[in-house]
């Protein structure tokens, strides 16, 4: 698998492109993102290549989220 970086202008950029990967995934395997993810982390979904995608890009959205909200509680 290569590595890619990709970069956006702003952070809500990020979140609404990270949003949109989740989306295709919930919508291809019927199941959210979050019920996904912690299943993942307890071992109950196998470690196909989408999956881990899926895992990654679900931190990925965490992490902005919470990087967002640091964010907005600053300019309150």
């Amino acid at each position: 698998m290569r590595e890619s970086i990709i970069s956006y202008d702003s952070i809500v950029d990020a979140l609404v492109a990270v949003s949109k990967r989740l989306s295709s995934y919930e919508e291809r395997h019927h199941i959210t993102s979050e019920d996904f993810y912690y299943k993942f982390k307890k071992g109950q979904v196998s470690d196909d290549i989408d999956f881990v995608e899926w895992s990654n890009d679900y931190q990925h959205y965490l992490a902005i989220r919470l990087e967002l909200e640091k964010q907005l509680e600053n300019v309150a």
